[in-house]
């Protein structure tokens, strides 16, 4: 196929800009909508020609550079994410083969690790069992930077990797603050009903309201909005996506 020009990519980039400004006269940018309502627009306004992933962001109330102030975890969202993960684990013996029945992609210990050193990444998510990590911990440097290094703390270090594998191949979605104070994650297809969306919208929100680190203080809560990968952001009232009164 011929490498599109300088004139033909101009000219994608302004009717995408186009497209987008046209969808954002849809939604008030003064206004935070109830999630039913923010959802209904997300999905009118996902207009690609792919199925667009729903994303959700969130402004969380805590400085990540101290450590009581860190937020992460998983959620498993009861829908489904609509991605298709593939999933390493690393395990040896009954743990590989448990691993392997549940469905995980790659398996491996030390022949895996080396595969790894080589720049040989074939994975969306990673698992190891405890007595792995002296091995899996020197690759941090590989794995760190691209956020797949097991951490027990979301639940990708375990000896119960069947139920990791299960969760990992069935929606559940990690998630960690970003330096700025922000959580954001695909929660979603745009061909999912509204009902599906709004359940993993709230389902994802009150993952992160029970991560709630203890140096956290003042408002937790305090911005949340829906978008499509190529949709312009609503901004949701953070007391429609919480199970009680918005978290403070």
């Amino acid at each position: 196929m011929a490498a599109l020009g300088k004139d033909s990519i101009k000219a994608t980039r302004e009717a995408g800009g186009k497209r987008l400004a046209s969808l954002r006269t849809t939604v008030d940018r003064n206004k935070s909508y109830m999630i039913d309502e923010a959802i209904k627009l997300v999905k009118s306004n996902a207009k690609a020609k792919f199925d667009e992933t729903v994303e959700i962001a969130m402004n969380l109330g805590v400085d990540p550079r101290h450590a009581d102030q860190t937020v992460r975890g998983v959620c498993n969202l009861p829908n489904g994410s609509g991605r298709t993960l593939r999933v390493a684990v690393f395990a040896r013996g009954p743990k590989a083969e448990e691993a392997k029945a549940a469905g995980a992609d790659v398996v491996g210990a030390e022949d895996l690790v080396e595969q790894v050193n080589k720049g040989v990444i074939n994975f969306d998510r990673c698992i190891a069992t405890p007595d792995m990590m002296g091995l899996v911990g020197r690759l941090g440097k590989v794995l760190g930077p691209r956020g797949l290094m097991p951490n027990p703390r979301v639940g990708t270090v375990t000896m119960d990797v069947a139920s990791a594998v299960r969760g990992a191949k069935g929606g559940s979605v990690e998630f960690r603050v970003e330096k700025s104070g922000i959580i954001h994650a695909g929660v979603g297809k745009a061909s999912f009903t509204e009902q599906a969306l709004v359940e993993n919208v709230k389902a994802f929100v009150d993952a992160v309201v029970k991560a709630r680190p203890p140096g956290a203080k003042g408002t937790y809560l305090k911005r949340v909005a829906v978008t499509s990968s190529q949709g312009p952001g609503v901004k949701v009232e953070p007391t429609s996506v919480t199970s009680g009164p918005a978290p403070t």
